[in-house]
């Protein structure tokens, strides 16, 4: 399954090397999925690019069209395996994002009525004028 740029000291090109045992669930091209060891809830998968990058801010658009279109795929396949209520999406980046291993991931994790796992943050509301300025902020990076 080898393929690309390795880091001999990460995880997921251990795995991905064959070096470490893994469940699959999806080998392609350039993406695999695996079923997580941590299951909070029955059927939680992991998405990973074959090719060692960091976080999502090193991802191409091929690479990034390839772990999002496997994504959609293993997210309805969970849905019809475990017969879960809806599912969380996850994924995170750098230390402050709470990312754990630094070798871009994608948790797909179904929920279930009642299973007591929350994400929560503030949902303190911001004012209008405070919200189109930083829209045009992104606006302005996205058009350089």
């Amino acid at each position: 399954m080898n393929m690309g740029a390795s880091n001999q000291d990460c995880v997921f090109c251990q795995i991905r090397d064959g070096l470490i045992p893994a469940s699959f669930v999806l080998d392609c091209p350039e993406v695999y999925a695996l079923m997580s060891l941590d299951q909070p809830n029955p059927y939680k998968v992991l998405v990973v690019p074959k090719r060692h990058v960091t976080s999502i801010y090193d991802l191409d658009e091929s690479l990034a069209a390839s772990v999002f279109w496997a994504t959609v795929r293993l997210a309805r396949a969970v849905r019809t395996t475990s017969h879960c209520d809806g599912l969380n999406i996850v994924q995170s980046n750098g230390e402050a994002g709470q990312q754990d291993i630094f070798h871009f991931h994608i948790h797909i994790l179904p929920r279930f009525v009642g299973d007591g796992i929350r994400l929560d943050w503030d949902t303190t509301e911001v004012a209008r004028a405070d919200l189109d300025r930083m829209a045009e902020r992104i606006r302005a990076v996205l058009r350089s």
